[in-house]
């Protein structure tokens, strides 16, 4: 994984609006085209950030506008942490019960970060995702 050796933190909210949120996602993507080199990585950072950011507008605050979505990112030497909070009542979700051939709408998304990340962690209404930097393979700025 290429990745600039450097701290980076980014924290920031939005109203769940959807054309807010493409504007919001596309922001925070710009500047870490700045810090992640390696496109497969920057692939599943996108992915990992739009589903959990899409999810918690339409399943935790339900598309009202008056809700927001917090986004926290930090990138270490060791690590990308990406934690999305929504105001709803949050969830309790079982991965081992999803069927992939249940053809619901809901629940992919989270099967989809999970298999992306090292680490998911579901607390309530709050995700994280972590997934690891491989510390030979870290470039200097």
């Amino acid at each position: 994984m290429d990745v600039r050796k450097m701290d980076f933190t980014y924290t920031a909210s939005v109203c769940s609006d959807l054309n807010l949120i493409r504007d919001f996602v596309d922001e925070l993507l710009t500047k870490l085209d700045g810090i992640i080199e390696d496109s497969d990585t920057m692939f599943d950072i996108r992915l990992i950030i739009n589903e959990l950011v899409i999810n918690g507008v339409f399943h935790g605050n339900e598309c009202q506008d008056t809700k927001c979505i917090k986004l926290n990112l930090e990138i270490n030497d060791k690590e990308i942490i990406i934690q999305v909070e929504d105001e709803g009542d949050g969830i309790d979700y079982d991965f081992s019960k999803y069927d992939p051939y249940d053809l619901k709408c809901s629940g992919r998304g989270l099967i989809l970060v999970k298999g992306l990340s090292d680490e998911l962690i579901v607390n309530q209404n709050r995700i994280t995702a972590i997934k690891y930097l491989e510390k030979q393979r870290l470039r200097s700025k």
